[in-house]
């Protein structure tokens, strides 16, 4: 029994140390409450699937807490048009184009907007703010491939915009022999 009370109590002071350990911000942070720019973490957690932090705060002027959220910040990412024309890049036409694509398919949603979620990392990766539309193009196919090949053939005969059936076909030509 005594055994059991002393374990439990170092077991209190090490979650006691690690939880009021303060991890001080310099000046990062006002306070809502007081405008004092002083606060530090009393407890992070993920939020929103691992896309943000939220932050339990405790000023250390008045002692109140409140919540903050970190996200990382990102840029626009600006979409050339076969026009020259330029729009914001749009997550959901891309997937859209994707649903057209596997129509009456067997491919599930939740798989194509983890595509689009890939897609859209690999482009703000590169870091460019401008992307030609014929980049996206080349992602979103190559990217259907490895789905399902009668999608990637819808999607690349919309987006190569095939004039007669030989360039279909030589379309199709060039994916069996990658097989």
């Amino acid at each position: 029994m005594i055994l059991c009370v002393i374990i439990l109590t170092v077991d209190f002071h090490i979650h006691r140390a690690r939880r009021f350990q303060p991890e001080r911000m310099d000046a990062a942070m006002k306070c809502p409450y007081c405008a004092h720019l002083e606060s530090k973490v009393v407890d992070s957690r993920p939020a929103d699937e691992g896309s943000s932090i939220r932050r339990r705060r405790e000023c250390l002027s008045c002692r109140k807490r409140f919540t903050t959220y970190e996200i990382m910040e990102s840029l626009p990412l600006m979409v050339i048009k076969r026009d020259g024309s330029r729009q914001a890049f749009d997550k959901n036409k891309l997937l859209n184009s994707m649903l057209k694509s596997c129509e009456k398919r067997s491919v599930p949603t939740s798989t194509l907007e983890r595509l689009a979620g890939e897609i859209e990392q690999t482009l703000q990766n590169e870091m460019e703010r401008e992307v030609p539309s014929t980049e996206i193009g080349e992602l979103v196919m190559e990217k259907l491939k490895g789905v399902d090949e009668v999608s990637y053939v819808r999607f690349a005969s919309v987006y190569r915009q095939f004039k007669d059936i030989n360039t279909f076909m030589a379309e199709l030509t060039k994916l069996l022999e990658e097989k």
